[in-house]
């Protein structure tokens, strides 16, 4: 069974109405409703309102996978709940960043580069597979067609990628790096663009396929309890 947490700022879906009729009960309750319709898979949500902000040892020392959403209150989360959340990606818990999310705290801290990018509203996006012998490509045989959806485009400030699963080709010929993965520590990474809070894209069915399949991916085949140090052999 993967422990699946869904960790969610909950802020834009309380207060802008645009954003609320698309997702009335909030992103983290519609990437619930199809991640636990998977057998293999307990899912539970957090928010940045929860007791220490969803992010306490108790949480994610039961947690295999950790979905992030956030956007406009990166700052909010405390450097305390941010290095723990890098602690445990190291020693193992898969972490999957979606969207706006490229800009969190706990994102940066592993990957070690600024994360910005260029970004424009109210375009279309095609989303190509270029690495169809990936678990998380798995079932994704055509491109998939985004009608609107915030564009993102290069130059993406990351580092190299272990893996580009996806290109993202937005209808003002923009391209963009919308699906990567990377390896740190015992840890997985797979931070996957779509996702807009004004536009449906979770409800997707081929959206909703690649994240299910990173969560399988991202799960941890084993765990380091211990804090990294250099240990003296005896």
């Amino acid at each position: 069974m993967i422990k699946v947490t869904i960790w969610n700022e909950f802020v834009e879906e309380r207060i802008y109405e645009e954003v609320k009729r698309v997702y009335p009960d909030g992103i983290h309750k519609c990437l619930e409703e199809f991640l636990s319709k998977n057998e293999d898979m307990q899912v539970r949500c957090v928010t940045l309102s929860s007791k220490d902000q969803g992010l306490s040892d108790e949480i994610l020392s039961d947690t295999d996978v950790l979905i992030w959403w956030g956007h406009q209150e990166h700052d909010a989360v405390t450097e305390e709940n941010a290095e723990r959340v890098k602690k445990y990606v190291l020693n193992g818990m898969g972490f999957i960043p979606l969207h706006a999310a490229h800009f969190c705290k706990p994102l940066k801290k592993l990957l070690g580069t600024s994360m910005c990018l260029r970004w424009k509203h109210g375009e279309s996006e095609k989303l190509i597979c270029v690495n169809p012998s990936h678990p998380i490509a798995e079932g994704i045989t055509e491109p998939v067609i985004l009608e609107e959806e915030e564009m993102y485009g290069e130059y993406f400030d990351i580092p190299k990628p272990d893996d580009i699963i996806f290109l993202g080709w937005f209808s003002n010929q923009e391209v963009f790096r919308s699906g990567c993965t990377f390896l740190r520590g015992w840890g997985k990474i797979f931070y996957f663009q779509p996702g807009h809070e004004e536009y449906p894209i979770y409800y997707h069915p081929q959206i909703r396929k690649i994240i299910t399949n990173a969560v399988r991916w991202a799960a941890p085949v084993n765990r380091r309890r211990d804090d990294y140090d250099c240990i003296e052999v005896k």
